[in-house]
């Protein structure tokens, strides 16, 4: 049935793909005179194409997962019941789907964006390749499995930043910051993982038979040092006043994330699932908020 399709290629992660507004918004910040000469309806279209074709090659990407993990899936609690372990969709039309959504997505890419935009397209489908399939599948490697989940992130952001006419290469310190909230993220998921699948963690993911319980608490601490250093860097050599004020509110975001990690009761399938509680949208929501007055208010070298 084309339900069962559907929730193959998890389409309800579309929230993913928003991390390319991350990069718009530090284009606008960093260089808002090119959009200047931009008309709304110019951006609005940038902005819904950029973000339509990032779902799609994410959506191709997921689809690949979908098959390469299915013979180590039955061995975890919930995504034994995916669409594919269970049998309800074949695998053959599901890689037609991604095929589907790949090629007119590169092709609007290379039609209406930049060479940068494109090439920033194919590292995002390339990411899934060498994360999910063999010889490389880096998924089975320790810590190396985070490390290139998480690439995903400055990817995105690369996508979001070259979505507009621009030459110039993002800062750095954004990118590596950007990559270690996910790189925190992904060594989160999979702590959650190790908790609560014990004996049966090697049999569905071959990483965390040579992971620690240690290891991984260390990972998530680095992590988020490696971001804060990247953030302060960017912040301080800019003198955004505004955003250092905020860093505590934000440090404070982080330690949810590892308080929620260390006494969830279930197996934390998907990090951003816990956006699904009040409390925690809500202050992910006013975090939010708060940023975007800063992009606005805050100016560099002030």
């Amino acid at each position: 049935p084309l339900n069962a399709y559907l929730r193959a290629m998890r389409l309800e992660r579309w929230p993913r793909s928003t991390a390319i507004f991350a990069g718009t918004a530090a284009l606008y910040f960093l260089r808002r005179d090119i959009f200047g000469g931009l008309g709304i309806i110019e951006i609005a279209a940038r902005l819904a194409g950029s973000f339509l074709v990032t779902w799609f090659i994410s959506t191709a990407n997921y689809i690949i997962n979908e098959v390469a993990d299915a013979p180590f899936d039955i061995h975890h609690p919930t995504k034994r019941n995916r669409p594919l372990v269970k049998g309800e969709v074949r695998t053959k039309p599901l890689l037609a789907w991604a095929v589907v959504l790949g090629v007119p997505s590169f092709l609007v890419a290379g039609i209406f964006f930049s060479r940068e935009f494109l090439f920033s397209l194919l590292a995002l489908l390339a990411a899934g390749f060498i994360y999910n399939i063999k010889p490389v599948r880096t998924k089975d490697v320790p810590f190396i499995d985070a490390v290139s989940e998480s690439m995903n992130n400055p990817i995105r952001f690369l996508i979001g930043w070259y979505a507009f006419p621009v030459r110039m290469f993002p800062p750095w310190s954004l990118l590596i910051a950007w990559w270690a909230f996910g790189n925190f993220l992904m060594i989160a998921k999979r702590l959650s993982e190790f908790r609560f699948l014990k004996e049966r963690a090697a049999d569905y993911r071959a990483s965390l038979k040579r992971y620690t319980m240690h290891s991984l608490v260390l990972g998530m601490a680095v992590s988020a040092a490696v971001f804060f250093l990247g953030y302060f860097y960017f912040a301080v050599s800019c003198r955004l006043q505004l955003f250092i004020l905020i860093s505590p509110l934000l440090a404070f975001y982080f330690y949810l994330f590892f308080r929620k990690t260390l006494h969830e009761t279930e197996v934390m399938e998907e990090p951003e699932r816990l956006l699904g509680r009040p409390k925690f949208a809500l202050y992910t929501v006013f975090l939010f908020l708060l940023y975007l007055a800063a992009v606005f208010l805050d100016k560099i070298g002030r």
